[in-house]
């Protein structure tokens, strides 16, 4: 008889002490998918789920490179298991991107004219104060703010 194999995923060391608090996030992230979008554009029923998600990213970014309270194992564990965006981490770590809110917002291809976004600009250069983006509702992400 052929083994069955299970989905048990072996947790290292440290997890405990992150788990609640992504447990929580991940608690938070089902309400707002679940959440009825009544009366908002279609863009903005999405907004707090790219929030939540920039916070989990953010939370373990932080944890391993900022607070180096982590270990690397417990950190790739994180994002092979999707815990945080491994990509928008990847952004944070080069210089000008320290900020960034989402991958999509520098996407040239997204946007009229192939430039980024506008929360991409500087607060001091741009002619309105207050603006929020279309695809996550950041309102300024840019590193010179």
């Amino acid at each position: 008889m052929p083994k069955v194999k299970t989905s048990r995923v072996k947790y290292p060391g440290g997890w405990e002490l992150i788990e609640p608090t992504l447990r929580e996030l991940e608690a938070k992230m089902r309400e707002a998918e679940n959440d009825p979008h009544d009366g908002k554009r279609k863009c903005e029923g999405l907004w707090p789920i790219f929030k939540i998600s920039h916070q989990k990213s953010r939370y373990i970014y932080d944890l391993y490179y900022r607070r180096e309270e982590i270990s690397k194992e417990l950190y790739e564990f994180c994002l092979d298991q999707g815990y945080a965006d491994k990509n928008l981490i990847a952004k944070w770590k080069k210089p000008g991107y320290e900020r960034l809110c989402c991958l999509r917002c520098i996407q040239p291809r997204d946007h009229n004219f192939a430039t980024t976004c506008v929360c991409r600009v500087p607060k001091h250069l741009r002619e309105e104060k207050v603006i929020e983006c279309v695809h996550c509702g950041c309102r300024g992400c840019a590193s010179g703010d």
